[in-house]
């Protein structure tokens, strides 16, 4: 089981690029810092977490030759799929944070963009997290390559927020992650070595695991990914390119058909099919005349 979890994160790791007037954001870190209290112990210099928790491949919730939509115990979205190595180079998209709602238990969900973990165990990956966490919500942003746990970025991340994620392969080995929040006005990168097949590329809605048993799904209500890029192109997405989420035989999050474009879809909560994201309204600009 491959595991997703706050591990080792170096300061000297992290590169962070501030927009000028960023006061009310680092004020706005420091309160996320104070939430991270709860979930967090400092030891030895680096963030370790007291209970491991992880993102997995995908879990199939069952087999089914003659099925257009793929299930699955963890996963919902969108992914293609290559059997030939190095099919993707890289992977992008836009979405909006949701607001978890209040549960009596701990819940938790991450939205993601990813390169394998589809047809094999390796990935790269790098989205938000979205829990509802002993009575608190909790939301950071994260980058992780399995099988190593999670890294947090720690910097602010709120419903509503608007973030733009990608993925890229550079020279050999070498991938860059970058993790965008257009919102604050914060900019992550990170350059990295990764050796996956690259046989998969990944719009995931997600329930993440906890010593390795996937968690119950937070209540997310519904978000949307647009945009959507790889290999720098369109993904064309088809209904068959659909994940949905089972759990305890039933469908707790379930993905709409691609929009118009067919670059972006919704997700919801539940089993009830969501309407595709809408198109966004251009401008209206005013007539130019000539003139007299």
């Amino acid at each position: 089981m491959q595991l997703r979890g706050i591990g080792q994160p170096s300061l000297t790791g992290w590169l962070f690029f501030f927009k000028p007037n960023c006061c009310a954001s680092i004020h706005s870190f420091l309160l996320d810092l104070n939430i991270l209290k709860d979930k967090v112990s400092k030891g030895g210099g680096t963030l370790t977490r007291k209970a491991w928790k992880g993102s997995a491949p995908l879990k199939p919730s069952f087999s089914n030759k003659r099925a257009q939509t793929m299930k699955s115990g963890n996963w919902s979205g969108y992914a293609l799929m290559n059997s030939k190595r190095n099919s993707f180079r890289s992977i992008s998209a836009f979405w909006i944070v949701p607001k978890v709602q209040p549960s009596r238990r701990s819940t938790y969900s991450s939205a993601w963009i990813g390169i394998d973990g589809l047809n094999n165990s390796a990935l790269i990956q790098t989205g938000t997290e979205q829990d509802f966490e002993n009575g608190k919500p909790l939301y950071y942003p994260w980058w992780e390559i399995l099988p190593a746990p999670e890294t947090i970025i720690p910097y602010p991340v709120r419903p509503k927020d608007r973030i733009f994620a990608k993925i890229s392969k550079g020279k050999g080995n070498t991938w860059s992650i970058l993790l965008k929040n257009i919102t604050r006005r914060w900019t992550f990168k990170k350059t990295t070595s990764y050796t996956g097949p690259a046989t998969s590329a990944e719009w995931i809605l997600e329930a993440p695991s906890i010593g390795g048993i996937t968690t119950q799904l937070a209540n997310y209500t519904k978000m949307a990914f647009k945009t959507s890029r790889v290999n720098s192109r369109n993904p064309l997405f088809t209904p068959n390119n659909r994940i949905i989420m089972i759990q305890n035989g039933r469908a707790v999050s379930t993905p709409s058909f691609p929009n118009k474009k067919r670059d972006g879809f919704s997700v919801a909560y539940g089993s009830k099919l969501p309407g595709p994201p809408k198109q966004q309204c251009k401008r209206k600009t005013r007539p130019r005349y000539p003139r007299p």
